[in-house]
């Protein structure tokens, strides 16, 4: 069955090439939803407005979404409201960042 849930482990797959971190561990993923008739929403970030890669993040996200049972539409949203920080990442990724 899907859920939000198995939408957020599909997510984790998606690396941030240029850190090497899943974007949902960088807190890159803001909100996951799903709606009505297996569509699915996503709310996302960049960790900046200008990231050159923001195009091939969120089709990765889209593309990893897709491949879950039950899914029939996936939309991700680009927002930059609030603005990501390096708060928002997770205590496994600052380890892994050498942060803690």
């Amino acid at each position: 069955m899907l859920t939000e849930q198995l939408i957020f482990t599909a997510l984790k797959h998606v690396i941030d090439p240029e850190i090497g971190i899943n974007i949902v561990d960088l807190g890159l993923v803001y909100d996951v939803k799903l709606l009505d008739g297996g569509d699915v929403s996503i709310k996302m970030t960049m960790t900046t407005a200008g990231c050159p890669l923001h195009e091939s993040i969120a089709r990765g996200a889209e593309d990893a979404v897709r491949q879950l049972e039950g899914v029939s539409g996936v939309k991700v949203d680009l927002v930059w409201d609030p603005p990501w920080t390096p708060d928002r990442i997770s205590d496994w990724a600052k380890k892994q960042l050498g942060w803690k």
